[in-house]
């Protein structure tokens, strides 16, 4: 008897979820966060802490 193959639909949701935090322990999205707001790498680490890791609000931190 033939077993039926399981296909998984391919979505943007979990790339989109990605895209949507800043992971201060990677040290290439710190830096990208940082040329892109014009801060420190340690001033990004230091937002990410403070208000977490969604990239809205380390970004509006950054602005300050």
């Amino acid at each position: 008897m033939a077993t039926a193959k399981k296909t998984t639909k391919k979505t943007a949701r979990g790339r989109n979820q990605d895209r949507a935090k800043v992971a201060g322990g990677q040290k290439y999205e710190v830096g990208y966060e940082a040329k892109k707001t014009g801060r420190s790498a340690s001033a990004v680490k230091k937002a990410v802490k403070k208000v977490g890791n969604t990239r809205k609000r380390v970004e509006k931190r950054l602005a300050r």
